[in-house]
This record gives C-alpha cells, structure tokens and sequence, in this order.
C-alpha cells in the first residue's frame, strides 16, 4: 500500500480502503478507536467526506450511562448482523441529556461503512473489520480535551467515563491489533502504518 514510513493523505487512504475486499457481507467494516476526546469523530467525519458521503456510526449513540461498554450484544444484533447480510442497519440513537433512547435510524450497507468510537476496535468486532485505524494521543491529554469540550455540566460523568475507559483498554486494547494509525497535525491528519501494519499490505 504505501512504504513503513510514509504517511498516507486523505485521498490515498480513501482509496485503499475502497480498494479492500468486503469484510462484513458487501460492506468494508472501518474501525476508528482511540482514547475519549482523541478527535475520532471529526476525523471519521473527513474520512466519510473524502469516501463521498460513507455511512458513520457513532458509538456514542450505541452506548448508554448504563451500559458504557457493555452494549457488544446490542451491536451486533441492530447493527453488524443486518449489514452482514447487506441489509440496512436500524438503531435507536441513545441522548445523553435526556438518558433515553431516539427514534430509528438506518445505516446502509454502502460499499465502505465507518464506525467510530472507544471500543471499536474490540476483540469481537475485529474479525468484522477491514480496516482498524487508532487516533494516536496521550490519554491524559486527550481527556484533558474531553472535558473541555463537554463542560461542567459533564463534569461527574466524566470522572466515572476515566476509570470505565481505563478499564476496558486493560482487558481489550484496540491499538496492538491497529492495521493504521491516525495523528493530527498542524495541518490536517498524518496515517501512519500500526502495530498490525504486517497484514494490511
């Protein structure tokens, strides 16, 4: 794809994941991981763009104050298992404020599919992945960014969010398994080859 140490642009990138054979049914199955506050969604934003308008689930409507990691099950039913069999998707996207559930939104099988989010790239989503990509930041700093964005009013959910967080990357790290990893310069995004960059020549 590229050489050990060049980085790829947007463009390149988009390319070769359109260029990838499907990994759940039709669909090219994207991973975007990394720490709370790391710019996953905007960067999974630009990439969806770039990959002219790519359908992009948030975990972060999949997730609940209940259920912060512990909603695999769900996914799979609502989510990868429809897409599998090239249907469209259907959610309920989860409100934060409000602590409940929205009206159904679909997600179609569209040749390159996103998902983004902490714990996209666990143990029992990778087999579905054509590609998992890391945001390469210091935790701290990006909790740091984290609370900053969220404000005062997230403040005692976020002290719960670190040690939940810390847990889960314990017991089911993403960035060893990471085909790319993603770090934002001053001018846009660097994508470097991960850990796992063996298997994504």
């Amino acid at each position: 794809m590229h050489s050990p140490t060049a980085p790829l642009s947007l463009p390149r990138l988009a390319r070769h994941l359109r260029s990838l054979p499907p990994s759940l049914g039709p669909v090219r199955l994207v991973a975007v991981d990394g720490h709370a506050g790391s710019g996953k969604s905007t960067f999974a934003g630009r990439l969806a763009a770039e990959l002219g308008g790519a359908p992009a689930l948030h975990l972060d409507d999949i997730a609940t104050h209940e259920e912060l990691f512990t909603w695999t099950g769900r996914l799979m039913e609502e989510v990868v298992e429809p897409l599998g069999r090239g249907e469209p998707a259907v959610y309920r996207p989860y409100d934060w404020r409000t602590r409940r559930f929205g009206p159904p939104r679909a997600l179609p099988p569209a040749d390159v599919v996103l998902i983004e989010g902490v714990g996209a790239g666990r143990r029992v989503l990778r087999p579905c992945l054509a590609r998992l990509m890391w945001m390469r930041m210091p935790r701290e700093q990006a909790w740091a960014r984290g609370r900053e964005r969220d404000g005062e009013e997230q403040r005692a959910f976020w002290d719960g969010w670190v040690d939940a967080e810390a847990r889960h990357f314990a017991e089911d790290p993403s960035e060893p398994y990471a085909d790319l990893v993603v770090r934002q310069v001053r001018e846009g995004y660097e994508v470097l080859p991960g850990r796992a960059a063996g298997t994504a020549g």
